[in-house]
């Protein structure tokens, strides 16, 4: 059976395998610093990491290639720490285990780290390369992309000597990325008086599972499933249609991923218990029949509560949200705006704004919601945020917002776009799209440290990042290796 280590270009999948051994979640990231460094001590590459733990590396331009320009060839070395519930997966410890499957490499119920582990793995192995044509060449690996940027954020002007940005983190073979939505999140939080457990009341578990989820800027756009809106939804019809009382709520687990479960604890009463179900019943109905295209796995589970040996329901745990404050939280979370909230007028099929509902808890008297807004336009970002604010604020919540960044403007006269449309044009015959991304490149940051730099976007082909879906297009990673060698020689 084929595996990770088999699979073409060997020189790009041999490094990504060691990036998968590593684990590497966001401000998890000293094993996988660590490695970068000792694979450029291994192969004699300069490399250090800076005051803020990015790590750079460096290599000498090829014989007669000393005065042309400079590259910097970038990636980010944290990967989504997303799991199936019923995966046993350690991501502080474990490393992740990968499966070939026909043209496609994906993971073993968990996220693939493919990104952003091949665009970086893509980086080394020209770095590693004694064959290649090339001027001077620099690594940027930075930590902590996907829940602040913090790298990015902190680099420090001066460090970098290169005049062209080469970006690796993008997510589709043949399109070039010249351009990306800034992003902000946005918190929500109070606290809520709980009340003893009631007598004549049952408990029940209420699960909204198997949505697809994914990744909150690339697949807000296919207008997935939300859990938790669609949990809130399923809360908010029994708490008016029935006798019901709200004890706890969670879903979702990142910013940056659409939430694919949603859990919760209730008392119903005994008498109204049917009617709870009848209930539940007809929400799932309509919500299956809603996503039956996107989200065709949705299942609702709607069961007494089962108490495990290893979770013991403790005192206290057991007391339930008051009435009020109940029905405010769940008006609340149905009505934050989710999803897609508008198209670009500039560039037809790419979203100008968005927010993603990523976190929700109601537990132990405390209530939060996380969410991230991703916009194009700073306006519409800000008024995206109003609207969240007014939402909570109405419900009681203070809500704070923090973790702002920038877009990435497209540059019309960049050269080195040029020049890639131009070899990927004579390469394969065909034209590489020229796009904007509605994610958060770390494009938009660097270019407050180095606002010189003629900066693009690319990499190969993956599907569902941020979720355990996660896989990469095998020959699509043989593409981008001959595309990007032939790029950095005709610079």
């Amino acid at each position: 059976m084929k595996t990770i280590r088999d699979l073409e270009p060997k020189i790009v999948f041999e490094n990504f395998y060691g990036i998968t051994r590593q684990p590497r979640p966001s401000k998890h990231e000293e094993k996988i610093r660590a490695y970068l460094l000792q694979w450029a001590k291994d192969h004699n590459i300069e490399a250090f990491a800076d005051e803020t733990g990015n790590v750079i590396m460096r290599k000498p331009a090829t014989p007669g290639y000393e005065n042309h320009k400079g590259v910097v060839k970038q990636g980010h070395m944290d990967m989504v720490p997303q799991k199936n519930a019923d995966t046993v997966h350690d991501f502080i410890n474990d490393p992740i285990e990968t499966v070939v499957d026909g043209d496609w490499l994906r993971a073993k119920g968990t996220t693939l780290g493919a990104d952003n582990g091949l665009g970086v793995a893509l980086a080394m192995s020209v770095l590693e390369s004694s064959d290649l044509q090339h001027g001077p060449l620099e690594l940027l690996v930075t930590y902590d992309e996907e829940t602040g940027m913090t790298g990015a954020e902190n680099l420090k002007p001066g460090i970098l000597k290169g005049e062209i940005l080469i970006n690796l983190d993008s997510e589709s073979e043949g399109e070039l990325y010249v351009g990306c939505a800034g992003g902000l999140n946005a918190n929500a939080d109070e606290e809520y008086e709980r009340k003893p457990e009631p007598e004549g009341y049952a408990c029940y578990s209420l699960a909204v599972k198997g949505c697809q989820g994914g990744h909150s800027g690339m697949d807000i756009i296919l207008c997935r499933a939300n859990a938790s809106k669609v949990a809130a939804r399923t809360i908010y019809a029994l708490l008016k249609g029935a006798d019901v009382k709200l004890i706890d709520m969670e879903g979702g687990t990142l910013r940056n991923a659409i939430p694919r479960e949603c859990f919760a604890t209730l008392y119903i009463k005994n008498s109204d218990i049917e009617k709870a179900q009848a209930i539940v019943n007809e929400v799932a109905q309509a919500a299956k029949t809603e996503y039956a295209a996107t989200d065709p796995n949705m299942q609702f589970v709607f069961e007494p509560y089962k108490e495990s040996a290893d979770d013991p329901c403790q005192e206290g745990d057991c007391m339930y949200v008051e009435e009020q404050a109940a029905l405010r939280f769940i008006k609340a979370i149905l009505a934050c705006p989710d999803g897609v909230e508008r198209m670009s007028d500039a560039m037809p099929g790419l979203v100008e704004t968005s927010n993603n509902m990523a976190m929700v808890k109601i537990y132990g008297g405390k209530f939060f919601v996380k969410t991230l807004l991703r916009s194009s336009v700073e306006s519409a970002k800000q008024l995206l945020a109003d609207k969240i604010s007014c939402v909570f604020e109405l419900a009681g919540a203070t809500v704070t917002f923090d973790g702002g960044y920038s877009g990435w403007a497209p540059n019309a006269n960049s050269e080195i776009v040029a020049l890639m449309k131009k070899v990927y044009k004579d390469m394969f015959g065909a034209e590489a799209k020229t796009m904007a991304i509605h994610a958060g490149l770390e494009c938009g940051i660097l270019s407050g440290a180095y606002p010189n730099w003629d900066m693009v976007s690319c990499g190969p082909t993956l599907l569902s990042p941020h979720s355990p879906d996660e896989r990469a297009y095998i020959p699509s990673v043989q593409k981008v290796w001959d595309f990007l060698k032939a790029v950095l020689a005709a610079i």
